[in-house]
């Protein structure tokens, strides 16, 4: 079981969400503001840390940024409704995935059990194919991690890198938004789908030359995303 940090100046919601999180055997430590979050993080480092973004002291986005700065740390961030532009950030920043207040424990609970599971090893599977893909000018290369256009490396967060070598590895298969949390997320229950679109946004923006006129990220209207091979 995992050590689980959750960080909310809501009493209420620390509660909440830590007995949901008791109850599936992982051990949780709380911090109502971003200083003791870093503080315990030091500590006692966390396997996740579920993390609201309006923090007093230190920003949520902020702790996100030190967490990673020291150690890959899975993070799921807590946000408002208005907080669009600081999900982006914070998915920017190594942050794994967002929940949106208010929300269901057991569906917070349901997307932290997925992030545990795409982070640990799985003694069972298979070996990937860890040979690089290219599409075009486009070249993602699994072993390490590198991805690269027309010979220059594209920094990606994690889940980016996840998202994009899973489409390129489907090439001009064209998968629905809950496909994609399924698949990529590992999320086999009804979610929000909002990340997948964000990912897409900024993966347009890191490899696209035009992002509003995608030659790889392609929209299958009414249906979903592909990546094609960038040809014109």
């Amino acid at each position: 079981m995992a050590n689980i940090l959750v960080v909310d100046d809501e009493p209420n919601i620390r509660e909440v969400v830590g007995l949901y999180l008791r109850r599936e055997g992982h051990t949780v430590l709380e911090a109502s503001d971003g200083e003791a979050a870093l503080r315990l993080a030091r500590q006692q480092p966390p396997d996740l840390v579920v993390l609201d973004l309006m923090l007093p002291k230190v920003t949520g986005l902020e702790v996100c940024r030190r967490l990673q700065s020291d150690r890959r740390t899975p993070v799921i961030m807590l946000t408002a409704k208005s907080e669009e532009n600081d999900r982006i950030i914070g998915l920017g920043v190594g942050a794994d995935d967002y929940v949106v207040k208010p929300f269901s424990p057991r569906e917070l609970v349901a997307r932290v059990e997925a992030v545990l599971r795409r982070v640990q090893p799985q003694p069972d599977a298979p070996p990937p194919d860890e040979r690089p893909i290219e599409l075009g000018a486009l070249r993602v290369d699994p072993r390490t991690r590198d991805v690269q256009v027309a010979g220059k490396s594209i920094s990606l967060t994690a889940r980016e890198f996840d998202l994009l070598y899973f489409l390129a590895r489907h090439r001009e298969r064209v998968f629905t938004r809950d496909q994609l949390m399924e698949l990529v997320w590992g999320y086999t229950f009804s979610a929000d789908t909002s990340t997948v679109t964000v990912h897409i946004r900024r993966l347009r923006e890191k490899i696209e030359d035009d992002p509003t006129a995608p030659r790889y990220l392609q929209t299958v209207w009414g249906v979903g995303y592909k990546l094609s091979a960038g040809e014109q």
